[in-house]
């Protein structure tokens, strides 16, 4: 799962909260990628939402307010790395950062790679250098090994940009090219699935209120020479209708369930 928290300065976060409890504690999710997530000063924000039972490995700088990334597995956390994707004087994100972190699997290893590239219009460029430099890293790190990867995050960029096009294997950048499925298109190819979206009011009243919708979470499955190690056997959009009149957050969280092939 994927999701962005929507930092809790914005949008009366106590109203919100216990939305986010819920609807996390009904998803329960094995693995999951939280952005615009806040600890320290006596509340850790990932900890409250997820409760007991949940390893973290977090992006090692927060802005100034405290706001960062971390990703979360019920399965025990092994090594962990993080890919600085600070590949510009633009890039002006502190927790512009990949984290790969690998998961004691019941299928066998597992790594779970958290990518959060720069967020603006107007820097294709930027989140380009982000996806190859992060994909070069991730293969460098299994070279001679073959273990699932499950790519997750908000790469604030929709299907057809460069560097989405990059990681579902449509095109080749800086002479280098990975694959991976796309877990929303591959159950729903004609949906535009639309996560950070004008119908949530939050994002009219947010700072793009004039955003017309986009696709921009994913979760996405590493693919060998014949396809996705990895089946994709659903895939749906969470939080994206009120509870009570209250809006969790202002992205649509991305759940995939993923089932081993081989059984």
């Amino acid at each position: 799962m994927t999701l962005n928290l929507f930092s809790p300065e914005h949008a009366d976060y106590e109203r919100r909260r216990p939305v986010l409890r819920d609807g996390l504690a009904a998803v329960r999710p094995d693995l999951i990628a939280l952005q615009e997530t806040v600890w320290g000063e006596g509340y850790d924000q990932a900890t409250d939402l997820l409760g007991p039972g949940y390893h973290l490995a977090r992006h090692s700088r927060r802005s100034e307010n405290g706001v960062g990334a971390v990703l979360a597995s019920r399965w025990p956390i092994g090594a962990v790395s993080e890919i600085d994707l600070h590949v510009s004087s633009r890039v002006d994100l502190p927790w512009a950062a990949a984290v790969v972190a690998e998961i004691d699997a019941p299928i066998g290893p597992l790594f779970f790679v958290h990518h959060k590239p720069s967020y603006q219009y107007g820097y294709a460029l930027e989140r380009e250098e982000q996806a190859v430099l992060c994909a070069r890293m991730v293969e460098e790190r299994f070279a001679g090994r073959r273990p699932h990867v499950i790519l997750a995050g908000d790469f604030d960029d929709t299907p057809d940009s460069a560097s989405v096009r990059f990681w579902t294997g449509r095109q080749s950048l800086r002479g280098f090219s990975v694959a991976y499925r796309d877990a929303w298109e591959a159950v729903h190819p004609d949906d535009p699935g639309h996560t950070f979206t004008p119908e949530n009011p939050l994002v009219r009243t947010g700072e793009m209120p004039l955003e017309i919708g986009r696709r921009i979470d994913y979760v996405m499955v590493r693919c060998g020479t014949h396809g996705p190690t990895l089946e994709v056997a659903g895939c749906r959009r969470v939080f994206d209708e009120p509870v009570g009149g209250v809006w969790a957050t202002d992205h649509f969280g991305v759940v995939a369930d993923l089932v081993d092939p081989r059984g």
